[in-house]
């Protein structure tokens, strides 16, 4: 059952800042292929995100470092052909874009050109503020991300919630304020204190996001195939499973297998 407003023939970076004036919360969701979203479109999300956890989810990385721009562009060409009515907005990948501002730009028109994406989004705060005032001159929106940032796990050594320090919690903060004032049309913030969020949410007029970050965002993302219980490792305390597919694909499989070897399938009625 889809609960989401049929006025809105697309999702625009304008309906999204709608949504926060009005209140209304934002759902969002990941998607890396053209089945996937197609289903998630038609189910009323707001922002489709090819998020570079494709790295994990579908290529088997541990981390999302190694996919590359191409295979960004890839995916984000696959769900663009599915969707819509949703935003979907694409993941730099790591190196496409934080050292030189003239390389984040050939990065992001890449990516919308050759994938028709609707905006991208980009890791960082201050340190990577060139590269954003690059890409968003060029008119491409951009979404930013603060807090727990993926692509600098190694820096960080951890995957624990950011921001606890009162330090840190100030430059997020700042980064957020500094994300607003240059043109983000949004920030996601992952894993960091539920007060923190509500904090930085109350302090920009732009749309959080949050993943593990509490109710108080402005919106929710979640990886889908953590959502749908696909991926069945993955159980941090911020998930909440949807579904448990992958038991039943498991099932559905293993009948079929069954089913092969017992010479029941196909039957008369499924031959020509």
């Amino acid at each position: 059952m889809s609960v989401h407003n049929p006025d809105i023939k697309r999702i625009t970076t304008h309906v999204i800042q709608e949504l926060k004036n009005k209140g209304e919360k934002i759902s969002a969701l990941t998607a890396y292929d053209y089945s996937m979203a197609r289903i998630v479109d038609g189910a009323g999300v707001e922002i489709i995100l090819v998020g570079d956890s494709a790295s994990n989810v579908m290529a088997g990385h541990e981390t999302t470092l190694p996919i590359t721009l191409d295979q960004m562009i890839y995916h984000a060409a696959s769900v663009v052909r599915a969707v819509k009515r949703a935003l979907v907005v694409v993941d730099l990948p790591f190196g496409s874009y934080q050292g030189n501002s003239s390389e984040a730009l050939r990065s992001a028109i890449r990516i919308m050109k050759e994938a028709g994406a609707h905006a991208v989004k980009m890791e960082g705060g201050l340190e990577i503020r060139e590269s954003i005032i690059r890409v968003l001159s060029a008119g491409v929106p951009v979404m930013g991300h603060l807090g727990l940032t993926p692509q600098s796990i190694y820096k960080f050594g951890t995957y624990a919630v950011r921001a606890k320090e009162e330090s840190e919690a100030q430059k997020l903060i700042d980064d957020a304020k500094m994300l607003e004032e240059i043109g983000c049309f949004s920030v996601v913030l992952e894993k960091i204190p539920a007060a923190l969020t509500k904090k930085v949410s109350e302090s920009i007029t732009i749309p959080t996001i949050g993943i593990g970050a509490g109710p108080d965002a402005d919106g929710q993302i979640l990886v889908l195939h953590d959502l749908l219980g696909i991926t069945k490792e993955f159980k941090p305390r911020f998930l909440r499973r949807y579904a448990d597919l992958h038991d039943i694909m498991s099932d559905a499989i293993g009948n079929y297998v069954n089913d092969v070897k017992a010479q029941e399938f196909p039957n008369e009625n499924e031959a020509y």
